[in-house]
């Protein structure tokens, strides 16, 4: 059984956010592809990078179990400012956390 980690902090949707111009979901994912791609170069492990990754993909249920599994500290309960046990910072933005306000839907 994993026991609730003390330092940890229920997860909340981040709030919304709006981007500079209007973008299509296939631009997000763009953004959020060459994200995921370099964060690890950014430091920290890439084991907790790549929890982080399906947590910010997955709904808040099961992206609380995968932090609080994986032993990740959340500083800002909307996962943009996190820490692993060894200290190391872990800054997402809201981009791959959740869809700006005006992305545009294709029909």
């Amino acid at each position: 059984m994993v026991r609730s980690n003390e330092n940890s902090k229920k997860l909340k949707k981040p709030k919304a956010w709006k981007h500079a111009q209007p973008i299509t979901p296939a631009q997000l994912k763009q953004m959020r592809d060459e994200f995921w791609d370099t964060a690890p170069h950014y430091g920290g492990q890439k084991e907790i990078w790549d929890a982080l990754k399906v947590a910010a993909e997955s709904d808040l249920a099961l992206a609380q179990t995968i932090v609080d599994s994986a032993g990740i500290i959340i500083s800002n309960p909307d996962m943009t400012l996190c820490y692993d046990e060894r200290g190391a910072k872990y800054e997402l933005p809201k981009y791959v956390l959740s869809e700006p306000t005006n992305l545009i839907r294709e029909s």
